[in-house]
């Protein structure tokens, strides 16, 4: 499929039924949770994505390549993509998975950050600081009302948004260092494979690996270790070399939105009114840090 300069029907449609995928894996993690301790849920769906991804390599005739040169910045990627998703797992073990979601995705504004310090032809705007506030004022109310919600955590919050910047850093280091030159697949599999051996080791620190594990449970670990892991991922990448950059980031305000919506539907989360105002800020703030900038 060759490459186009907007997004069109296909793509609009593909992207949201891609948000909507993710925002849902927020809802399947919590309720992986009940079965199995999230740490070793979240080392056991690196290491099935990882063998997912080497099978398909293997399907479509191409080797990995773990190449030397990159080893220290695959294994920083790889540290932080294990740091990233123990606060996100333990997050959604801790408080809701609307809050979660909130507070997750607003990666985009940490990156934002990052990149005007650290990447050249990357400084904010003043249309991205605007985004910025409203983005720092839809978390700021999600942290002051806690209250409205049923099983609100300040330090779930707190990891969720730790979570976030962790993701942030990955994806700093896939830019601004040599990292960059490295095929998204392989960065993929360099983050898998180091992170499958810290959570599986870190693991030990958080209690019984086995709390009351069932089929639902089983069921939500494949479609997490092949749906997110695997066909999400190559989804994706697919999508970004078919779309611009900028117009399939620009999707991304609909993911925490998604992650609202199956947790007030699926689990039956309270959501009030404190929330959807959170909700609209964040939306807005991640429109406008993506908005592409005119050159």
């Amino acid at each position: 499929m060759r490459r186009k300069d907007q997004i069109d029907a296909f793509g609009a449609c593909a992207l949201v039924a891609f948000s909507a995928l993710f925002g849902l894996n927020q809802v399947v993690i919590k309720i992986v949770n009940a079965g199995l301790q999230p740490v070793f849920s979240a080392g056991l769906r690196s290491l099935g994505a990882m063998v997912v991804i080497l099978i398909w390599l293997r399907l479509v005739r191409q080797d990995p390549e773990f190449q030397r040169e990159v080893l220290p910045w695959g294994m920083l990627s790889g540290a932080l993509f294990s740091t990233e998703f123990i606060l996100l797992f333990v997050a959604l073990d801790l408080t809701t998975v609307a809050r979660t979601s909130m507070m997750f995705y607003t990666m985009p504004v940490w990156l934002a950050l990052m990149a005007h310090f650290a990447i050249p032809g990357e400084r904010l705007t003043g249309l991205k600081c605007i985004g910025l506030l409203f983005a720092f004022g839809g978390v700021a109310i999600l942290f002051l009302n806690r209250n409205e919600a049923g099983s609100a955590s300040f330090l779930g919050d707190v990891l969720a948004i730790s979570g976030a910047v962790c993701w942030a850093g990955i994806a700093l280091v896939a830019r601004a260092t040599p990292f960059a030159g490295v095929h998204p697949t392989m960065q993929m599999l360099w983050q898998l494979s180091v992170s499958s051996v810290l959570l599986l080791a870190a693991a030990w620190f958080f209690g019984p690996f086995i709390r009351d594990f069932r089929l639902i449970h089983g069921f939500g670990m494949a479609f997490q270790i092949v749906a997110i892991g695997a066909f999400g991922f190559l989804l994706w990448f697919w999508l970004l070399k078919i779309y611009p950059a900028n117009g399939v980031a620009s999707f991304g305000f609909l993911a925490p939105v998604f992650g609202v919506v199956f947790g007030w539907l699926l689990l039956g989360e309270t959501v009030g009114k404190s929330l959807w105002v959170s909700l609209a800020l964040i939306s807005m703030g991640l429109v406008m840090t993506n908005y592409p900038q005119r050159r």
